[in-house]
């Protein structure tokens, strides 16, 4: 089977043929990144690479829905990974997802490794490879001869031993479907009654927020940086201000916790640790907006999440991975407030 991209091991090589010509057609040079990340391209500005794997799980089809069919392969430093762990918790699927969590340690090219003599880190326990890069090898033939990189999150299929999707908001929203199918715990984070406001919302913030301070930390122009930086806080002042009287981000009244406040959650949680300093997002801290600061303790407070949250992670990874940022990989002390503290 087929979706574009990628092969189900199924007519082997021709499968893998037009998923590379695939690659060829459709990614630019400037459309790759190495991991989650890329370099600066002659605009200055940060670019950041596609997705992909795009294929679906859906009921009675080639991914159908199933308890203990499909692995979650994440890193708790990274935003887009730690959705998917998120609404694992949230929608009560540990006992239908497994998962493996690469070491915080990024690769001089941008990929991920096992390693689990690191504390909160796993080797890879389904496919037992070394690296992300394997896992994503045995998914696209000739994935290693090519470009590009491996990113996190990856869904993956133990039935036909290939990748689902490693697009973050694709695979939540797989997760609410299996959710819905009767596994995990009942409830829903995408109700279908909500669905347009909270895919209205995610939109409203990827741009500015989600991959505001990416934009803002990886410019290598002043113009570039004070334009992404500038659009970032404009959002956050917009959504401070949403949040008066309210809990979430969509729904009637105080809202309803939904995916929206799962993506939007996964950078604030990161702001204060490392953003302000690490991507010169330096205007206000999270701290400094009321509403943001108790938006970001209620979503730690739901049961399971705070439990998602590995701190050291998500600060380590950052000031030592990014070399063109922080040349001597100093990781700082602070902060000393913020949720992290708690």
């Amino acid at each position: 089977m087929l979706s574009g991209t990628h092969r189900v091991n199924t007519n082997r090589d021709t499968v893998s043929f037009i998923g590379l010509r695939w690659l060829e057609v459709n990614m630019k040079p400037t459309d790759e990144q190495a991991g989650a990340w890329t370099k600066a391209f002659d605009s200055g500005s940060f670019i950041r690479k596609s997705s992909e794997f795009r294929d679906h799980i859906e009921a009675n089809g080639t991914f159908d829905v199933e308890s203990s069919r499909y692995h979650l392969y994440i890193s708790h430093a990274c935003p887009w990974a730690h959705r998917t762990l998120i609404t694992r918790a949230l929608l009560g699927l540990e006992d239908h997802l497994t998962v493996d969590v690469v070491d915080w340690r990024m690769n001089p090219d941008g990929s991920w490794s096992f390693n689990p003599d690191e504390e909160g880190a796993t080797a890879d326990t389904i496919n037992g490879e070394h690296s992300l890069e394997g896992v994503y090898n045995r998914a696209f033939d000739g994935w290693n001869e090519g470009p590009s990189i491996g990113t996190v999150p990856v869904l993956w299929d133990r039935k036909h031993n290939t990748i689902v999707n490693n697009e973050s908001r694709e695979i939540i929203r797989m997760f609410d479907t299996m959710a819905r199918s009767g596994l995990g715990n009942g409830t829903s984070l995408c109700p279908p009654e909500l669905q347009e406001g909270i895919d209205a919302m995610i939109d409203a913030n990827y741009e500015s927020v989600n991959n505001g301070v990416y934009k803002s930390g990886f410019a290598r122009t002043q113009l570039a940086y004070e334009h992404a930086v500038t659009a970032l806080f404009t959002r956050l002042d917009e959504l401070e201000t949403h949040l008066n009287g309210r809990e979430w981000l969509v729904g009637e009244g105080k809202g309803q916790l939904t995916e929206a406040d799962i993506c939007l959650f996964a950078t604030l949680a990161r702001f204060d640790l490392v953003y302000v300093v690490h991507f010169k997002c330096n205007l206000r801290r999270i701290i400094d907006y009321p509403n943001l600061q108790s938006f970001v303790e209620r979503m730690l407070n739901q049961p399971g999440v705070r439990e998602t949250c590995h701190w050291h992670h998500m600060k380590a990874h950052y000031f030592w991975s990014h070399q063109s940022i922080n040349t001597f990989r100093i990781i700082p002390l602070g902060p000393l407030e913020g949720a992290h503290t708690k």
